[in-house]
């Protein structure tokens, strides 16, 4: 089939949406309203990409332009009712809902099924050039990514995230394409396809029901473009060993002081604690392991900085500081100190970041947390954003530039260095190593729950400060059994509707 045929055909198709944003038959579309499509796809002439094994990974050039306007997306979990007597936040037995966040107002899309964006948004076929369909492949709508400018009215940088959420208990995320720029229709990784060496044809189409809620088009939404598959013999390889960034400068100089100015609570830091994830036990069943996540909830950034003036001493002193909505100083506060850690981690430990503890269930109410039984050695963190919990925030950071431990976390020559955790993102640290998983020895089967500590208290108080002290915390709940072949094994309960498995 010719290729503005094929094109023509897809065009004038109608296709049922299965399973997709629930609510997409909004009141009114926008497309009677609208004169432009809010989006459009475009596509080069013609694509050559390489053939791995048989498998092509590319994003296959097919990209979504924002007209007229940005193009965005709001997702969340509507804020449960406290005090609900589950062990859990209440914002879990929630379901995803979608806003389009139009300048003429909001428009509510509905429930979302997962946070990786709206369910098949689009699908990629791929034809042979007889006109046989080989391929057909549904693509969600993440629209983050590799955003490009491509016209003068769009803003200096791209204001929206890399990607969509990871985390099983992301609480808010936010998709889109700003105004004059295009992004990806496929995500980072590509969508893997195993096509053979030769030429067809590919074309990308945004769904019927998308459309119409959407107001697109049928002409910009539909794209074809020729696709030439090239075999590559060799293996793609990994990247070898990089070294970490110096960093033996000093980021600035030591207060003289041990204090100055003030946290303004509309800029202040709130560190809070997501429910421990993928808990399993060792391979001899004496150690529990999982995944545990501080996040800043608040309007403004943790920022710590270390200094010291001597490189035999192995700690650095810590400093708390304090910005405006602009992002300028506004005051400090001394807050501990910071370690180097050889071995495997070679890099500056912040001290007391978080605690993590396994509690026994409560002997009046098993559905409720006890005194701890256990607790883990891990005590010192490199701070780090390593994936958004909740962009939705006031002021939340789209693109942190604090995401990697090797330029972040320092090396034995630093004098100073400064580690952040950028507000609406989380620190994933997974307790898997001897010490920082919980040693079991003697415990007997039964009922328990992790708690996760963020700025843990002690008897001196709480060491960073922050907007609310009194949401650190979190519990998962877990059992402890042995099966009938004596192998000691764990459960973790399921927390409000979120489904966990999804998310491995």
């Amino acid at each position: 089939m010719h290729q503005r045929a094929l094109v023509a055909a897809l065009s004038g198709a109608t296709v049922a949406l299965a399973g997709s944003v629930i609510g997409l038959g909004v009141t009114g579309s926008a497309q009677a309203a609208d004169l432009v499509s809010p989006l459009r796809l475009t596509a080069p002439d013609k694509v050559v990409v390489t053939s791995f094994d048989g498998h092509v990974f590319s994003d296959l050039g097919i990209r979504m332009v924002a007209q007229g306007e940005k193009f965005e997306i709001n997702a969340t979990r509507e804020p449960g009712v406290a005090g609900s007597g589950a062990w859990w936040d209440p914002s879990y037995d929630s379901p995803i809902t979608a806003t389009w966040k139009r300048a003429s107002g909001d428009v509510d899309l509905g429930e979302m099924s997962s946070w990786r964006g709206l369910e098949d948004f689009a699908s990629l076929q791929v034809f042979r050039t007889d006109g046989t369909r080989i391929r057909n492949r549904e693509i969600s709508g993440c629209f983050n990514g590799d955003g490009r400018r491509i016209g003068p009215n769009g803003p200096l940088s791209n204001p929206y995230p890399w990607g969509c959420p990871w985390n099983p208990f992301t609480l808010g995320s936010v998709m889109g394409i700003a105004q004059d720029y295009s992004a990806p229709l496929v995500g980072e990784f590509g969508a893997p396809m195993r096509l053979r060496p030769g030429t067809y044809e590919l074309v990308a189409s945004i769904a019927p029901d998308y459309r119409q809620t959407f107001g697109i088009s049928d002409t910009d939404a539909t794209v074809s473009t020729q696709l030439v598959v090239k075999e590559d013999k060799r293996h793609p390889s990994a990247a070898g060993p990089q070294r970490a960034t110096d960093n033996l400068g000093p980021v600035g100089e030591e207060p003289t002081s041990s204090s100055a100015g003030a946290l303004e609570d509309e800029n202040a830091p709130d560190l809070q604690a997501l429910p421990a994830f993928a808990v399993s036990l060792n391979s001899k069943g004496t150690a529990m392991r999982f995944a545990a996540t501080v996040w800043n909830g608040g309007a403004g950034p943790l920022i710590i900085e270390g200094f010291r003036d001597d490189r035999t001493v192995d700690h650095m002193t810590a400093y708390q500081y304090y910005v405006d909505e602009h992002g300028d100083q506004t005051g400090f506060d001394q807050v501990g100190e910071l370690h180097f850690h050889e071995g495997n981690h070679n890099h500056w430990h912040f001290e007391d970041f978080a605690r993590y503890r396994l509690l026994a269930a409560d002997p009046a109410d098993p559905n409720l947390p006890g005194e701890a039984v256990v607790r883990s050695t891990k005590q010192s963190f490199c701070l780090v954003a390593t994936d958004a919990v909740d962009l939705t925030v006031p002021n939340a950071d789209m693109r942190p530039e604090y995401t990697d431990l090797g330029s972040q976390c320092g090396n034995p020559g630093s004098l100073s260095l400064r580690e952040v955790l950028a507000n609406g993102h989380g620190d994933t640290y997974y307790q898997h190593r001897t010490g920082q998983a919980f040693r079991l020895g003697d415990l007997e089967d039964g009922t328990y729950f992790i708690a996760v500590e963020a700025n843990p208290e002690d008897t001196n108080g709480r060491n960073l400060r922050e907007l609310d002290y009194t949401n650190n915390e979190s519990y998962r709940k877990v059992e402890l059994f042995t099966n009938a072949k004596g192998v000691r094994k764990v459960r973790a309960a399921p927390v409000g509707i979120i489904d966990e498995q999804e998310w491995r």
